[in-house]
C-alpha cells in the first residue's frame, strides 16, 4: 500500500464515520477561541471549558482584557496548567490586539504569531477553525496518531508532521482532518493503551499491522 492510498482510505473512513468533527473548546467568537486555545496548551479542553465562562464574562473583548493585570486574569485561570505564564501571555496578547489590530483577531498565521504566547500550533488552530483555512495544527495527539497510522514516517517534530500531512490531504479537507486525527487520538488511539481491537482504521494502520506481524 502506498502512502497516497493509505491517506485515501483513512480520510474516506473518517468522512463516513465522523462527518462532523469540531473543536471541543467552547467559544462564541474569534477572541474567545484564541484565548481558549492558548489556555489549552498542556491542559485538557474539559478544564479550559470550566474556567472560560467566568473569564469571558469578566473580559468579553480584547480591549477589556488589555486593561487587566496579570493577577486579575490569574484569579480566573488558576486551575489550568502553567497559570502564571498563561495569564501574562493573555494580557500581553490582548494589549497587542487592542493597540495594533483594533481588537480584532488577525486572520493569518504570521500576524497571529506576533501575539504573546501564540505559536504556530495555536495560530494554525485559529485559522482553521475560524476562517476554514488549510492550516494543520499538530498537537501531541496528531503527532502520535499520524506516525502510528503511517500518515507520517520518522517525523521528528510537529512541523515535519504538518508538512507530511498537508502534502497528501486535500486543502479543503485539512481543517476537518485536524479534528479527525485529534479526536481519534484523544478517544481511540490513546498514548498508553490504543484501542486497536475496536478501531475502524486497523486495516490500514501501520502500527496495528506491524503489531500483528510480531
Amino acid at each position: 500500500m502506498t502512502t497516497k492510498q493509505r491517506f485515501e482510505h483513512i480520510l474516506a473512513w473518517f468522512e463516513a464515520n465522523m462527518p462532523v468533527a469540531e473543536s471541543e473548546l467552547n467559544y462564541e467568537n474569534p477572541f474567545q477561541l484564541l484565548v481558549a486555545v492558548m489556555l489549552s496548551a498542556q491542559c485538557t479542553d474539559k478544564r479550559v471549558n470550566m474556567v472560560t465562562p467566568a473569564l469571558f464574562a469578566a473580559y468579553p473583548t480584547a480591549e477589556t482584557m488589555a486593561q487587566a493585570t496579570k493577577d486579575d486574569v490569574l484569579k480566573y485561570i488558576s486551575s489550568v496548567s502553567y497559570p502564571n505564564s498563561k495569564a501574562e501571555h493573555l494580557v500581553a496578547a490582548a494589549q497587542r490586539l487592542a493597540n495594533v489590530y483594533h481588537g480584532q483577531v488577525p486572520d493569518n498565521i504570521e500576524d497571529l504569531q506576533t501575539l504573546s504566547g501564540v505559536g504556530r500550533k495555536t495560530a494554525n488552530v485559529v485559522c482553521a477553525v475560524i476562517w476554514n483555512q488549510p492550516t494543520m495544527a499538530v498537537d501531541t495527539h496528531i503527532f502520535r496518531v499520524s506516525e502510528r497510522l503511517g500518515l507520517t514516517t520518522d517525523s521528528k517534530n510537529p512541523l515535519q508532521t504538518e508538512k507530511q500531512l498537508v502534502r497528501y490531504i486535500p486543502q479543503t479537507v485539512i481543517p476537518k482532518a485536524h479534528h479527525w486525527l485529534l479526536l481519534h487520538g484523544r478517544y481511540v488511539c490513546q498514548a498508553r493503551k490504543p484501542k486497536c481491537e475496536t478501531c475502524g482504521l486497523a486495516t490500514w494502520c501501520r502500527y496495528k499491522i506491524n503489531k500483528n506481524m510480531q
